[in-house]
């Protein structure tokens, strides 16, 4: 049987989900009473959204002019942060379907994902979705194409997943056009572990792509990192829920349960072989995942901390672009200190956390990896701003720099341009993909891209601008820790890094913020915005007032200031000796508005 292993690759949106729906119902994989929308997308929080999150695999078979074929898709997530995801997918392919949009055209995330494609030479077969819109505008996409990432307009597909038009012509295509794997089933066992998942009742299951040899039910497989020997108890595909078979060979697609009872064993990237002399060699894997983006996670109850932990612990293995370690605050108590990809894998992790685990969460303001070098010469990188050391020590503090293109309609550029350059953005680049729509590319700080660039560039644009970045590196600045004093208390988890020059405008928004917040006590309440030693903002809490005067009617003057004295003191030695208890809700009013300011 013949074998062709693809992906679907495209932006957020486009239509990527659908069309594995159509595929696996042309296919006859599932039928049209098993059929219901993104069939694929199995996590709850995917359907809610609308998006994908997890790549996901399934196995069709297909008859073409009498050739039966075994035809493997890995479907793809599109947005920007699970851009490991899709790395992760183009290595177990030979072939991938490039998605547009009819109406919306290339978009940024296009560009990204049809560059990444290539860097992993795979035979790329362009295709227009969506063509039974009224609005659709397929030979202009085409053009687009043509110009943005040098397609040949002939070799363009046109379909729409929806309506099932031109599905035959796109299955021919993928046969046609993608190269059967190469591999050899007799030659020893080598098979790259590209996903896990764990299962209550059977343990880890590991996902993998079989690049030489065979792996049958019974054997004794070796994982070559882990160093780690299991038995094979049950193997399969997915078509696409879990159906066992007796082997797989080389060029295949599918999964192995080996009872191991703890996902830690299984490290996605690894490659899978036989135990002893004859073992294959070890694949290269992938390159580590980048997190970008930190910020700290606490149950709202100390009770659940144990709770979270396991919680975490699970979705870090099936998610390994995700990490945590434990971190205290004397705000918040214990919690862990997690790092994420992006702001939307950020909000996914949380999410998945609540809904999965029913754990009550409060988090704190997500902050960026810098780098600091200090008067020593030692480089070393901070992910929360507790770990910034003394301004005397440092030499150096460099932030990271993204390289953002963002695809806008041409009467939106100007606003597009004065967004960026508001947030520190130096231009690098402008380019027409047609008279209507253009790319421009600008290097901004991450600080300022993850916060609301996006959505500010959707507003700024009417739903029509997109944005794709990657990190190119690490450049010096004048960055500051910015520190929140109550009561001449430092607060840990209000603390942020900044520019030197906003620092004034935040720490004035959120000592003001925290003023409207934190309960008035019997003593007045100083909240303090500090860079180092130096105060840049000061509000002040009132105290509650007490009228001691109210019982003097008439009478001797000194007897008045007496108890006013008197009163001043007690207040002098609450305020010395009392504590500013600030609630939870003050805190996550901060931490929610303190960016927006």
């Amino acid at each position: 049987m013949e074998i062709r292993n693809f992906c679907i690759i495209a932006h957020i949106d486009h239509g990527k989900s659908t069309l594995a729906d159509r595929l696996l119902e042309f296919t006859g994989t599932v039928t049209r009473r098993e059929m219901k929308e993104q069939l694929l997308d199995d996590l709850a929080l995917e359907r809610q959204r609308g998006i994908t999150i997890k790549a996901r695999s399934v196995s069709m078979r297909y008859i073409h002019q009498g050739t039966p074929y075994e035809v493997n898709l890995i479907d793809t997530p599109g947005h920007v942060d699970f851009q490991y995801e899709v790395s992760r997918s183009l290595s177990c392919c030979e072939g991938a379907l490039l998605l547009v949009d009819a109406f919306q055209g290339v978009e940024a995330q296009t560009v990204a994902n049809a560059y990444n494609a290539m860097e992993h030479d795979l035979k790329i077969i362009p295709v227009i979705n969506k063509i039974d819109l009224m609005h659709a505008r397929a030979d202009e996409v085409t053009e687009e194409m043509e110009s943005s990432l040098g397609i040949d307009p002939d070799d363009v597909v046109r379909c729409s997943a929806k309506a099932g038009i031109g599905i035959e012509e796109l299955m021919t295509a993928i046969i046609e056009r993608v190269p059967a794997p190469t591999g050899d089933a007799n030659a020893p066992l080598q098979a790259m572990v590209f996903d896990s998942n764990y299962d209550d009742f059977r343990g880890a299951i590991t996902y993998v792509r079989m690049m030489n040899g065979t792996v049958k039910k019974g054997q004794k497989i070796k994982f070559l990192r882990a160093g780690s020997v299991h038995e094979v108890v049950e193997l399969g595909q997915f078509v696409p829920q879990r159906k066992s078979c007796t082997e797989l060979t080389a060029g295949q697609v599918g999964y192995l349960i080996c009872n191991i009872k703890s996902l830690a064993d299984v490290h996605i990237g690894d490659t899978v072989s036989t135990p002893g002399n004859d073992a294959a060699e070890p694949l290269a894997g992938y390159q580590r995942p980048k997190r970008m983006v930190y910020c700290g996670l606490y149950p709202s109850d100390g009770q659940e901390f144990s709770d979270l932990r396991d919680a975490l612990e699970r979705l870090a293995i099936n998610d390994p672009s995700f990490e945590f370690e434990p971190e205290t605050s004397d705000a918040l108590g214990f919690g862990f200190r997690c790092g994420f990809l992006g702001l939307l894998h950020m909000e996914i992790v949380q999410q998945r956390l609540e809904s999965e685990s029913d754990i009550d969460l409060v988090q704190t303001a997500p902050n960026v990896t810098y780098e600091i070098v200090d008067t020593r010469g030692n480089k070393r990188e901070i992910h929360k701003p507790q770990d910034v050391p003394d301004p005397n020590d440092i030499a150096e503090f460099r932030q990271p720099i993204v390289r953002c293109n963002i695809v806008v309609p041409s009467e939106c550029i100007g606003t597009v341009m004065k967004l960026c350059q508001d947030r520190r953005g130096i231009l690098r680049g402008n380019e027409y993909l047609s008279p209507t729509r253009s790319m421009i590319s600008y290097d901004i700080p991450l600080a300022e891209v993850i916060y609301d660039l996006h959505d500010k560039i959707k507003s700024g644009t009417r739903g029509y601008g997109t944005l794709d970045y990657e990190l190119i590196g690490y450049e010096p600045a004048n960055l500051v820790r910015m520190d929140i004093l109550v009561n001449g208390n430092r607060v840990d988890a209000l603390s942020i890094i900044c520019d030197r020059g906003d620092a004034d405008r935040r720490g004035r928004a959120v000592a003001k913020k925290l003023k409207s917040e934190i309960e008035r006590h019997m003593f007045e309440v100083a909240v303090q915005a500090a860079v180092g030693s130096r105060v840049i903002a000061r509000e002040t809490v009132p105290a509650m007032r007490k009228n001691v005067t109210a019982k003097c009617y008439g009478g001797d003057i000194t007897r008045k200031r007496k108890l006013l004295q008197k009163q001043k003191e007690g207040k002098k030695r609450m305020k010395a000796i009392g504590s500013v208890e600030i609630s939870q809700k003050a805190f996550m009013s901060v931490l929610s508005s303190g960016e927006e300011h």
